[in-house]
């Protein structure tokens, strides 16, 4: 019992330290034209896969996301499953 709440806390903390990552980066990047491909901006969907799934199934969907945003992937509107 001990040991699993200990989990769930760290694990709410990495995500809670992923998301700040994130958020800093689409701080800055809003000096910066636009570039994603894709509504919701792929740093927009990387945070509500991890809000949503957690930090390791969150991050490896915001990385497969990441990685079709290329010029030869059409984008639109991909939201999180």
């Amino acid at each position: 019992m001990y040991k699993n709440n200990i989990l769930n806390v760290f694990g709410k903390y990495t995500s809670y330290l992923f998301i700040f990552t994130i958020r800093i980066y689409q701080f800055f990047s809003a000096f910066f034209p636009a570039k994603c491909r894709f509504s919701p901006t792929c740093s927009t969907y990387m945070v509500q896969s991890i809000e949503k799934h957690g930090v390791i199934k969150g991050t490896i969907s915001g990385t497969v996301r990441i990685c079709k945003c290329h010029p030869f992937h059409p984008g639109g509107y991909d939201p999180v499953k």
